[in-house]
């Protein structure tokens, strides 16, 4: 597993795990995001990445300044389901 990259250009923070990738595609304005959808390669699905690259978006945005908008059903479930993260809610 490789450190979260935030690829400003593209609008995208990505996560090389073994065997693939998980992505998210995401808006800027000023210092919050709103992510729009989230997906991870057919060979990690069931594997927990996508739970493992959320955090790694929760600590990313901790360590930033940001704040998160989810858009996307599987980003709006995980911020749901992590209390601890709450904080992190535009």
């Amino acid at each position: 597993m490789s450190q979260l990259r935030d690829e400003a250009d593209a609008g995208r923070l990505v996560q090389d795990f073994e065997g693939g990738q998980v992505w998210a595609d995401y808006v800027r304005d000023g210092d919050t995001l709103s992510l729009l959808h989230v997906e991870a390669d057919g060979t990690l699905r069931g594997s927990g990445a996508a739970g493992r690259f959320m955090q790694a978006v929760a600590d990313h945005g901790r360590a930033h300044g940001l704040k998160f908008i989810p858009r996307c059903s599987y980003a709006v479930v995980w911020f749901q389901r992590h209390k601890d993260v709450q904080d992190l809610l535009a």
